[in-house]
């Protein structure tokens, strides 16, 4: 059977509900000694697709557990649209849920999977039907309401799943790595199909993944968090090009560190023989720093005289190429070049590297 994932209807139901506000106001939860969430807050717009990104153990998926109802806060709120709903029953929240898993039920077809939550709620056989079917065909699905979830490839369960969380018109939907178990190619072009399907009900999304590609492909806005705690949210261009900390330096897209120099003035940095503005403010006493720069700001040119840093290896990327340079005290940084222009850099180039004329970020080292 294939995995490839056909393309979603963009058909939308009349009766999408309205679109909802969701707020988080200072969640802490702790498990043992382990803090999950120490104080969150957070707000997603109506309508709005939000990422929530992060390493393992960083708390995202608890907070999306709060938010469906599965977990209970030590302490803090969870709001829809200003309403209090953190002791509400998660049967009552009027939020779908598609998990990593699928979590279908083997022993019913894939129209019967949709339709689990209406019969639940005792919707007569003629509309439970009719919703399914209208569900498949917003998938992409139509022809496979009777298939089994062993006759359907990964990619197509997952379809069913996202069906199934649609069914009962949820004001919110929720999604928790549900890419993650999928091949690359069915993985990239299902976000894209989510992607198209969540603007078309513009339904309000949070999207919990580890994965920054993912998450800046997908979301209007990105946050990532940090052990239980809120680094930065801003839309995936602002997260890319301004991050607030190394973290988010670092964990969102490739990032070199190199060393640098505070002097007397502390909103300059001595980098690479050039001196550049601070993004952001250092205290005078900062002295030895490493300067955060991306691989495609890294500017190369060809020394004719040999000496200073050389081209170690190159890696072909497509467009781009990446090439790793050795700098004169023995570290590695990263530059991305376009492909044309790395042909003249082989490795055992040797090259000046100098850096834009503009803000840096940088980080105190401890």
């Amino acid at each position: 059977m294939s995995n490839a994932a056909p393309t979603v209807a963009t058909a939308v139901p009349s009766d999408t509900e309205k679109s909802a506000s969701v707020e988080f106001r200072g969640l802490r939860r702790s498990f043992g000694s382990a803090t999950a969430l120490a104080g969150l807050d957070l707000t997603v717009q109506p309508g709005e697709l939000l990422a929530l990104l992060g390493p393992s153990g960083c708390g995202k998926t608890t907070a999306l557990r709060m938010l469906a109802g599965f977990e209970t806060p030590d302490s803090g709120e969870v709001l829809l649209d200003g309403e209090d709903i953190t002791g509400v029953p998660a049967h009552r929240r009027d939020a779908g849920m598609v998990f990593q898993s699928y979590s279908l039920f083997p022993h019913l077809n894939a129209r019967d999977n949709v339709a689990f939550g209406l019969r639940m709620r005792r919707v007569g056989t003629a509309e439970r039907r009719a919703r399914a079917d209208e569900l498949l065909e917003l998938v992409g699905l139509p022809q496979y309401g009777d298939r089994y979830p062993h006759q359907l490839s990964g990619g197509q369960q997952q379809r069913i799943a996202l069906a199934r969380a649609l069914a009962l018109r949820p004001r919110v939907l929720l999604l928790d790595e549900p890419l993650s178990a999928l091949d690359a190619k069915v993985r990239m072009n299902l976000r894209e199909e989510i992607r198209r399907l969540q603007q078309e009900l513009q339904i309000t999304t949070l999207f919990v993944t580890h994965d920054q590609e993912e998450a800046l492909s997908m979301a209007d806005r990105v946050a990532v968090m940090r052990d239980g705690r809120l680094e930065q949210c801003a839309t995936p261009s602002e997260l890319y090009a301004r991050p607030a900390t190394a973290f988010v330096a670092e964990f969102v897209g490739t990032m070199n560190r190199i060393a640098g120099h505070v002097g007397s003035d502390p909103a300059v940095v001595e980098v690479l023989g050039q001196r550049l503005p601070v993004d952001g403010t250092l205290s005078a006493a900062d002295t030895d720093v490493d300067v955060l720069v991306r691989p495609e700001n890294v500017l190369l040119e060809i020394r004719t005289s040999g000496g200073g840093p050389v081209v170690t290896s190159t890696s072909f990327l497509g467009a781009v190429t990446r090439l790793t340079v050795q700098l004169q005290d023995g570290s590695t940084i990263k530059a991305d070049l376009s492909t044309h222009d790395a042909a003249g850099l082989p490795a055992g180039s040797s090259v000046t590297v100098r850096l834009p004329e503009r803000p840096v970020l940088v980080d105190t080292r401890s």
